[in-house]
């Protein structure tokens, strides 16, 4: 393993991968006006974090930044599944669907498995699924397995899937309608325990190879030379030089590059509290009526939630930092989910509700007639080059985040010459992963290690000194005080909304949130005095 990832016995962080306050204060400095970086960053998602890892491991200088926080954006507003890419062999796109496959297997057996495992779904076959709706679904599972194999993902990592009798689809999924039930399909695909936390251990991996992770610094204008940029904590602006620069902040991409062109599609889910289901041994594919190749998914969580989703709408206009979620949306899938279970699901049991924007790349011309839905455009993503130099990555999706980040490393080593070989991130493991087996000797509770990994017990390690700190941020909520302060001192969280809408999700449910804002406060006060 390499020097970033910790081993069972750890008992700091990850050399040099820990963002705090004082280090974003000390690094920002030196940027600003200062020396030339190789590649600089901009955007905080998946992409973006992955960029900065890439071009780090390679071993150029890195400068990164984000108006925002890590994962602010698309990237925390996910479906927290790792896709195979099944949905892409029916609609023919069979190079992304292999992309899919292979990006997923590396996460799972190379990068990152604390973060990303298997998940079981269940297909209930109800009387509103046609025997030959049945069929085709079965035949699309099988292909997926096949690409699976194509992808050399071992089949302990994945299991296969199998036809359920009507009593063991009622024993994975007991909230699913008994009457008429012909029995389900059963399916796994990848789950990342928390998109924001993959998010936060691609920026804190590429801190340790020497990459700056600057928060909360927006750019004012761009360049294929370096950019304007102001620090959103103290209103200062000043310039940071890089021989190349690359463009992967999502649906804002088209502002800050001329000519491109995104067509965002929000994807909604609901969250629910997991008792309104009961128990929930597997997720659940339920088949949108009307549709032959769509589904809502069903999502039990750890952390006593379920996810209901996902819509895919078009979103016009202006982009917003933080997408409302309108009741149509809402209504939809309360819908879907009648359709299938003995749960009555009513308004008032959404604890919470999040819609993501996907970035989607519009290859249409403005008269040529664009795709009637936004599910019909292209998973693709693309790697473009302004005529100042610009490269912009946009397109694509969480699960190959990795290959896109590659791609566009590659682009602007090309394009600039810098001194750099081929990319090495297929085999670089993220802080805190391990082999399973490693995994298993780690002595923390199971839900820091798929959270931590092999840092899990530094984490917790200063709840020996103040039991306070083992103490759940809320009642019902796993969470602990501990959590909080690492958050702040080695995440990079700097406020409140840090620490509870991304470094944990307990901001998801308004009410939740106003909860453990005082909490939120007094790990930010501890971790300030620790780390100044």
């Amino acid at each position: 393993m390499s020097r970033t990832s910790s081993t069972a016995d750890a008992t700091a962080p990850a050399p040099g991968s820990s963002l705090s306050a004082a280090r974003r204060r000390r690094e920002l400095t030196e940027v600003v006006g200062g020396f030339t970086a190789d590649v600089l960053v901009v955007g905080f998602g998946a992409t973006g974090a992955g960029t900065a890892l890439d071009a780090a491991a390679r071993g150029l200088g890195v400068v990164a930044v984000d108006a925002h926080d890590l994962a602010f954006g698309t990237s925390r507003w996910s479906s927290k599944l790792i896709h195979g890419g099944l949905r892409y062999l029916a609609s023919g796109q069979f190079d992304v669907a292999h992309e899919s496959a292979v990006e997923r297997g590396l996460l799972m057996e190379r990068t990152a498995p604390h973060l990303v495992r298997a998940q079981p779904f269940v297909l209930p076959l109800t009387p509103m699924v046609s025997r030959g709706q049945a069929s085709l679904a079965w035949a699309g599972l099988r292909a997926g397995d096949a690409l699976r194999l194509a992808a050399r993902t071992a089949r302990a990592t994945l299991p296969a899937p199998r036809r359920l009798s009507a009593v063991e689809a009622r024993h994975l999924a007991p909230s699913v309608r008994g009457d008429g039930l012909r029995g389900g399909l059963l399916s796994w695909d990848g789950k990342v325990t928390d998109d924001a936390r993959l998010v936060t251990a691609l920026a804190r991996t590429a801190a340790a190879r020497g990459a700056r992770i600057l928060t909360r610094v927006r750019v004012l204008e761009l360049t294929g030379t370096g950019a304007r940029v102001r620090d959103e904590l103290t209103g200062e602006e000043g310039e940071i030089r890089a021989r190349a620069v690359i463009n992967a902040s999502g649906v804002w991409a088209g502002d800050l590059v001329d000519g491109i062109r995104i067509r965002p599609s929000r994807g909604t889910h609901l969250v629910l509290r997991a008792d309104l289901f009961g128990p929930l041994p597997a997720g659940l594919h339920i088949p949108i009526p009307g549709e032959s190749n769509r589904f809502v998914l069903v999502l039990p969580q750890d952390d006593g939630r379920v996810y209901v989703g996902l819509t895919d709408e078009p979103v016009d206009g202006e982009i917003p930092d933080v997408p409302e979620v309108p009741e149509t949306d809402i209504g939809f899938l309360l819908d879907v989910l009648g359709s299938a279970l003995d749960t009555h699901v009513r308004r008032e049991d959404v604890v919470g509700a999040f819609a993501g924007l996907r970035p989607l790349l519009d290859t249409t011309g403005a008269d040529s007639g664009a795709p009637a839905r936004t599910s019909d455009i292209s998973r693709r993503h693309a790697v473009l080059t302004s005529p100042d130099g610009v490269i912009t990555v946009v397109g694509g999706k969480l699960t190959t985040y990795r290959r896109m980040a590659e791609d566009a490393v590659d682009a602007a080593v090309a394009a600039r010459g810098l001194p750099a070989g081929p990319s090495t991130t297929a085999s670089v493991p993220l802080v805190g992963a391990a082999s399973p087996e490693r995994l298993g000797r780690v002595s923390a509770p199971a839900r820091l290690i798929q959270r931590y990994g092999t840092e899990a017990p530094v984490v917790q390690a200063p709840a020996a000194n103040d039991p306070r700190l083992a103490e759940p941020v809320l009642p019902g909520h796993p969470v602990t005080r501990a959590e909080l302060v690492w958050a702040a001192s080695h995440e990079g969280a700097l406020d409140e909304a840090d620490l509870l809408d991304r470094r944990t999700r307990i901001g998801l449910v308004p009410d939740d949130r106003t909860a453990a804002l005082e909490a939120a406060r007094e790990a930010l006060g501890e971790a300030a005095a620790t780390t100044s």
